[in-house]
């Protein structure tokens, strides 16, 4: 009775947006993540992501290189960095924007490694959004005698593993984060 492919699918979108959520977090390491997704006012007033403009180098652990592909809006996209207030001053250097990340504290990476459980907690409740809505099918399904008893407790079972399995994907995610965010 249950689509278990299209379950997959829409618990896979969740990990998806944790893992993407998940990177936007600073760890003592410098990461194209930390900015791609800027927004930038350029060409009159159109906004567009860092990703769209150019590209992001990591030349070391602890600084960002981007380099625009259109020379002209170079000063657009370092107030945009600038405004984001991601917590570091861009430079622009001859075509290049160079970001150095300050040294993390032990309470900055306390807040961050906070944040990190918020957002998994976030992906933990739209995994159970997920299986609450094919439980509430199954259940409709087994009251309107689409289903037989014994189907309803094997689909129940088979959807409580299929969220067990992305519950664990997510803790993983989250756990391998916090070590990076704590510099272990």
């Amino acid at each position: 009775m249950i689509d278990t492919n299209q379950i997959r699918q829409r618990m896979d979108k969740v990990v998806d947006i944790f893992g993407q959520d998940a990177g936007t977090i600073r760890t003592g390491r410098a990461n194209p993540g930390l900015i791609e997704n800027v927004s930038v006012a350029v060409y009159g007033g159109q906004q567009m992501r860092l990703k769209e403009l150019g590209s992001i180098t990591v030349p070391d652990v602890r600084s960002l290189v981007f380099q625009p592909w259109d020379q002209s809006i170079i000063s657009e996209i370092k107030n945009g960095i600038m405004a984001a207030n991601l917590g570091f001053t861009p430079v622009v250097d001859g075509q290049l924007i160079r970001i150095a990340l300050p040294q993390l504290t032990t309470e900055q990476r306390e807040d961050y490694v906070r944040l990190l459980g918020r957002k998994l907690e976030g992906a933990r409740e739209m995994i159970r959004g997920v299986r609450g809505d094919n439980r509430k099918d199954l259940v409709d399904a087994k009251n309107e005698k689409m289903i037989s008893e014994d189907e309803y407790k094997r689909d129940e079972a088979e959807l409580q593993k299929i969220t067990d399995e992305y519950m664990g994907k997510l803790e993983q995610m989250s756990e391998k984060k916090e070590k990076e965010i704590r510099g272990e």
